[in-house]
């Protein structure tokens, strides 16, 4: 066999044998095999086009994710030695299916024999990733020519109407149930109408009814800043996509941090709109009390730019007035909550105190309350108002949900009117609390209590972290005011060091203002 590909003979025989019995464990899927050629220790590297992961205990947790290869074979290796005890070896493989890749492999000789120190990986091109996208065009639908977003891209959760497509909400059942979109929804055409292009339609978490970014039909999208980490959700899809760079805005919604979390895991700037700015014709709701318009970047700059197009009278055909838009600023005096640090994780609140150690503002900190008492009352009214949304369509197509969405429908369908009228009751003395605070200085706190949980994580952790972070989330979603999160932080996890996002919100109508505001915060406290 090794006869037949060129350059195999330059390979020492058991250099070579080591490097097809690697390539035997990754056609097998053999995890526990090629967990052992990879060298045992925190610097072995690994990267490919998703990212370097670094360590092998990082490596391997990946690995468990990714699900084996397609069926190939090895057509061309080229050796050079760089030592008795160290070779470089590439390889590109032709795969059965069509397309070929690249393994570039830094082999070190160990006492059990040659192990991979290093890898870099190429894989097969794919059209697109069906975990991030629905459906992707280049472009989908062409902008103006010309305007403040001329030449940049736009992922489209799949909560919007786009005319002639269906809405998905992230179920495959429901899209086959549902008829075309006879008109766009206005946050699109605001988009198109400022020069932005559409690139596609992106994933969304089951009914925008979670915040980890998974979905259980379509797979789930990666994390652009950390590979095998969860992207966050519900906005995974339109996140993903700008985070890997295959669009420059997530149009994208926030109903319990459904913006501000991917945002945060995935180290993007992200804005949720006030509640109720940006009208929602065209949106597939979820909480109608809370749900809002919003949008991801990778740069301040191109946030600031939506914000003035989206929000402004002369750009907008969805808003009228908000303040900041004439250039005037909000006070640099800032609250930040004591709950919401409590609640953060040790690194977490250690990064962000030294973020607030170099901001040059006046900083009070205050207490909001249990962070439990905002928590409830926004689970019991959004679980009301998802269940008259969706109950009938749910009871009509059993089974079509996966675990964890069905698990919530099913925790919403038992919330009594009265249990409605009482968690009412209670937000209202919550939302003064927060626009109090607000009304003469700005909310400021981690966005998230700690960088995203591994795609391996157990369901046990997922929903501690889940639980955890509508805690720091509800409080801004209760007060329906807006809120942007910031990439400032940076966090080690289990898969190397992760973003963690600051969160600085505002009274209502605020938004243009407050995206300046916190460019200003970046350029002060990020290191030069």
């Amino acid at each position: 066999m090794t006869d037949t590909i060129p350059g195999a003979a330059s390979v020492p025989a058991e250099l070579l044998e080591a490097l097809l019995a690697y390539e035997r464990a990754i056609l097998a899927n053999d995890l526990d095999e090629l967990d052992r050629w990879f060298i045992d220790a925190p610097d072995t590297l690994r990267g490919d086009d998703a990212g370097l992961l670094v360590g092998h205990d990082a490596i391997s947790a990946f690995r468990g994710l990714r699900g084996g290869v397609a069926a190939r074979e090895i057509e061309r290796i080229e050796y050079r030695p760089l030592g008795d005890d160290q070779a470089l070896v590439v390889s590109v493989s032709r795969f059965l299916i069509g397309g070929r890749g690249l393994q570039t492999q830094l082999w070190r000789r160990t006492d059990e024999g040659w192990r991979i120190a290093a890898a870099h990986v190429s894989g097969r091109p794919r059209p697109f990733d069906r975990a991030m996208w629905r459906t992707v065009g280049d472009p989908l639908f062409q902008g103006s020519w010309d305007g403040p977003l001329a030449g940049r891209t736009v992922a489209v959760k799949d909560l919007f109407a786009l005319k002639g497509y269906r809405i998905g909400a992230g179920n495959p059942t429901y899209v086959d149930s549902v008829a075309p979109e006879p008109r766009t929804a206005s946050a699109i055409s605001d988009l198109l109408r400022a020069g932005a292009s559409l690139r596609g339609i992106a994933r969304t978490d089951e009914f925008a009814y979670s915040i980890a970014g998974d979905n259980p039909h379509y797979g789930t999208p990666p994390n652009g800043a950390v590979p095998g980490a969860l992207p966050g959700g519900s906005s995974s899809g339109p996140a993903s996509a700008v985070a890997t760079g295959q669009a420059d805005i997530g149009l994208a919604t926030d109903t319990a941090g459904s913006v501000r979390v991917p945002a945060s895991y995935q180290g993007l700037w992200g804005l949720r709109t006030t509640h109720g700015l940006v009208p929602r014709q065209g949106l597939l709701p979820l909480a109608q009390s809370f749900d809002t318009v919003g949008w991801v970047t990778r740069d301040g700059d191109t946030l600031q730019r939506v914000a003035d197009w989206c929000l402004s009278y002369d750009g907008s055909d969805s808003t009228e007035r908000v303040y900041g838009a004439s250039g005037a600023d909000l006070p640099r005096r800032f609250v930040v909550p004591l709950e919401a640090l409590d609640a953060a994780e040790p690194a977490t609140r250690e990064a962000f105190e030294r973020f607030l150690e170099a901001l040059d503002a006046p900083v009070e900190r205050v207490s909001i309350g249990a962070l439990a008492e905002y928590q409830e009352p926004f689970r019991v009214v959004q679980g009301a108002e998802a269940w008259r949304n969706n109950g009938e369509w749910i009871r009509e197509h059993p089974g079509a949900l996966g675990g964890a969405v069905a698990a919530r429908f099913r925790a919403a369908s038992e919330v009594t009117p009265e249990d409605e009228r009482a968690a009412r009751a209670a937000i209202a003395p919550l939302k003064e609390r927060i626009d109090a605070l607000v009304a003469d200085a700005q909310l400021l706190l981690p966005t998230v209590p700690g960088p995203a949980p591994m795609r391996t994580s157990d369901g046990a952790r997922v929903d501690a972290v889940r639980a955890a972070t509508l805690g720091m989330t509800t409080p801004v979603a209760i007060a329906g005011i807006p809120a942007v999160s910031i990439p400032l932080l940076t966090v080690a996890s289990q898969l190397g060091p992760a973003p963690v996002g600051v969160c600085v919100a505002s009274r209502a109508e605020t938004d243009i203002a407050l995206v300046r505001l916190a460019r200003q915060i970046a350029d002060e406290t990020l290191p030069a």
